[in-house]
């Protein structure tokens, strides 16, 4: 992984001073318990199917994967050169972790798995993922979803 500090001037900069979706403040509530929730996974791997559109540089948007969609039909996109893709290459479970989601509902220590999980590209500013974000959302509630695990990349 590379650190902040070892990006090139420029590159930290246009970072560290991005402009920023504002938000309102939301509390927290208390959940059901874990093993009556439905999980999604969301991920910043830039992951989409084969058929899929590849992600490109910028655009804010997402994709789709069905929680049935065989692994080894999935696609890294992602425009970063900044992280080794090896991980993904060996074991999709690294960045995408929807076997060991799967298991973890066939043991009964959540109560099922949503029918879909979301991708997003992570080197997308996030003023431009703020309105897909808010159809995830709704795309979430929808498939009864109360529980997300999130695989930052």
């Amino acid at each position: 992984m590379v650190h902040l500090r070892d990006f090139p001037d420029k590159a930290r900069e246009t970072l560290v001073n991005q402009d920023l979706p504002e938000y309102q403040t939301t509390p927290c509530v208390e959940g059901p318990p874990l093993a009556s929730r439905r999980i999604a996974l969301i991920t910043t791997a830039g992951l989409h199917r084969r058929e899929d559109k590849v992600f490109a540089a910028g655009v804010g948007d997402y994709r789709i994967i069905p929680n049935e969609t065989d692994p080894n039909e999935l696609v890294m996109s992602h425009v970063s050169t900044n992280f080794d893709r090896t991980g993904f290459h060996q074991d999709v479970n690294l960045v995408f972790p929807v076997d060991r989601l799967n298991e973890v509902q066939a043991q009964g220590e959540i109560g099922s798995v949503a029918e879909y999980h979301y991708a997003f590209m992570g080197a997308t500013p996030p003023t431009a993922q703020s309105a897909v974000a808010k159809d995830v959302a709704g795309l979430l509630k929808n498939d009864n979803v109360d529980g997300v695990i999130f695989c930052p990349v």
